[in-house]
């Protein structure tokens, strides 16, 4: 059986993700771009990954540099998600056209102001994976705010909802009660 890229791509839009924009100092400009392909590895060492498209301007200053920040972004911050995942742009107008604001961690590596999460990494392993690379990195450090996150499902961009409640237990059938089918 084959399976088509369309295919392929509407059966991954339907796992929710949240959105991350990656950060990193190159020559004293800040250099990012918009990942959903973010997960934790593990949590001794601690572990991160990063999957990145290896045309992706990015890329390079990934391998080039290794050390990176990862930003969770918050609910109001579908403007920087938008405005970091076009692959063409400069990197100077993130103020002014999505409100991207940058302080800098003692290493020199870019924090989002007002993301949910945010953690210092420095690049562990890379692997190249099919047209992206894998990128596996330690967490150095960590800031969590108080917040919702940005989700990304079925293409778009969405909140989060309600909770859902457990569902009850099934019920055991009772052994003294006849059982008919039908």
């Amino acid at each position: 059986m084959s399976v088509s890229q369309a295919e392929f791509r509407k059966a991954l839009a339907c796992f929710a993700t949240g959105i991350t924009v990656i950060t990193l100092d190159s020559e004293n400009e800040v250099h990012g771009m918009t990942a959903n392909a973010f997960t934790s590895v593990s949590l001794d060492p601690m572990l991160v990954l990063v999957c990145v498209d290896q045309r992706a301007r990015t890329h390079a200053h990934l391998h080039a540099k290794k050390r990176f920040g990862v930003n969770i972004l918050a609910e109001d911050q579908r403007a920087i998600s938008e405005y970091y995942a076009r692959p063409t742009r400069t990197h100077d107008r993130a103020a002014e056209e999505a409100g991207a604001v940058f302080e800098r961690t003692a290493l020199g590596t870019p924090v989002l102001r007002g993301a949910l999460a945010y953690l210092e990494c420095r690049l562990h392993t890379a692997q190249d994976a099919g047209d992206h690379t894998i990128f596996i990195a330690e967490v150095e450090d960590v800031v969590v705010n108080e917040g919702n996150p940005l989700l990304f499902f079925e293409s778009k961009y969405r909140k989060i909802g309600a909770t859902v409640k457990a569902a009850p237990a099934p019920a055991l059938l009772d052994r003294n009660s006849k059982q008919h089918h039908g």
